[in-house]
């Protein structure tokens, strides 16, 4: 495998270790809501999809920001301060006496969860434009390898009580941001740096030039249906799969790490070979098809070996990620990726504030109706949608990727 640059491994092994770190708490979060707060699973599932709001609500703000300081002073000084910010919050959480402890905590990651923005830009930088929908790819495997871990360290870590993984997620992140000051080279050439203009560092902002280039706006909706859809994993996942079929936080790490086995695979062995074949037009068909119709499966199954054989079925909606950021960064120029990527991050995030407050009191809703598959239904909904979009009004609309010259 050969990279366009040296910065891509680092990157990447960043969004790796970032990830493992995001990953190593996910199995002991309800346990440590349901402790601080003294509520039983259902109320514990409502009170984290708050948390998630918090963490959107600041990312919001922060992703335009955090992007356009990127396009002014670089992407190394802006990766280098959200890790170390990063670590700082899992240090807090792993000491946080009350539930507004963890609160702060999640509002301090979405400030310096804005980081895939900075990240992303780095691969704009380094990747000729045909490329990039396949090196795009690499991101989700990396979050994929992260999730293998991530999740199978938190699930044996719980042993330890549920303050164990945060510690450990915070020391991988304090080491994330020293390698990145001893190893990460700047990728933005001083001639393609802007000045800083708040009134550019919010999402409107991010995408004027988008729409400049038309075509856009049909394109964002879709991707915007997918992220609200797709939040129905980190949103309810874990309390899902503890109220349908009973699992500890060690059968939750372990189903976490299996969906980053197939995801790893799908993204750094397929996704960049088929968009390479397929275009990414018809590459965005194929996920969004795949998810929606998992996100539906989901809703009714009631074994756990279903849900696995489910995993494989939704590695195909792998390729969304790559093929929509593939399009959107061609359409705009160097001077503003950092712009570009932030402003995704932030239309993200407001799918991260609409998402777990749909999609968590959907599953206490359907719990409460005997229907725990309720979120998925919901998530199935919304990712058609997104497909609907696609396939109305962007297939025909978006040029053609340029052919690809060689292998990423």
């Amino acid at each position: 495998m050969r990279f366009e640059h040296r910065a891509v491994p680092i990157v990447l092994a960043a969004v790796l270790v970032d990830t493992i770190g995001f990953g190593i708490v996910m199995p002991v979060f309800p346990e440590l809501i349901t402790h601080l707060g003294a509520v039983d699973l259902e109320q514990a599932t409502r009170i984290a999809g708050y948390m998630l709001v918090v963490f959107a609500f600041t990312q919001f703000f922060a992703g335009p920001v955090l992007g356009n300081l990127s396009d002014r002073f670089g992407r190394r000084v802006v990766l280098i301060a959200s890790m170390l910010a990063f670590s700082a919050d899992y240090a807090l959480m792993a000491v946080a006496p009350t539930l507004a402890w963890l609160f702060l905590g999640r509002a301090i990651a979405g400030i310096a969860g804005a980081v895939y923005g900075p990240a992303s830009s780095v691969l704009a930088d380094v990747t000729p434009p045909e490329k990039r929908a396949g090196v795009f790819g690499f991101i989700g495997a990396a979050f994929g390898v992260g999730f293998i871990i991530g999740p199978a360290i938190g699930g044996l870590l719980a042993d330890f009580g549920p303050r164990a993984p945060f510690v450990a997620a915070a020391v991988l992140a304090l080491l994330n941001a020293l390698a990145m000051i001893v190893a990460m080279p700047e990728t933005l050439a001083p001639e393609n740096r802007r000045p800083f203009h708040l009134r550019d560092a919010h999402i409107v902002g991010a995408f004027r030039p988008l729409f400049a280039a038309g075509n856009a706006a049909p394109l964002l909706l879709a991707w915007f249906f997918w992220q609200l859809a797709h939040m129905v994993y980190p949103a309810t996942w874990a309390f899902w799969a503890a109220i349908r079929f009973g699992w500890s936080p060690a059968e939750i790490g372990w189903s976490l790490a299996f969906v980053g086995l197939i995801s790893v695979i799908f993204q750094a062995g397929l996704s960049g070979r088929i968009i390479a074949r397929i275009g990414e037009r018809r590459a965005l068909v194929i996920g969004l098809g795949s998810g929606g119709l998992t996100f539906l499966i989901f809703a009714f199954i009631t074994a756990s070996w279903q849900a696995y054989a489910l995993f494989l079925l939704s590695a195909c909606s792998g390729l969304v990620f790559p093929a929509m950021n593939g399009l959107l960064s061609r359409m705009v120029d160097a001077t503003r990726q950092g712009s570009l990527q932030g402003g995704i991050g932030s239309m993200g995030s407001v799918s991260q504030i609409l998402g777990p407050l749909l999609l968590t009191q959907a599953l206490a809703t359907g719990v409460d109706h005997g229907f725990p598959g309720a979120a998925f239904l919901v998530a199935g909904v919304l990712a058609l949608t997104a497909l609907g979009t696609i396939v109305w009004k962007v297939l025909d609309r978006v040029p053609p990727p340029e052919p690809a010259t060689a292998d990423v």
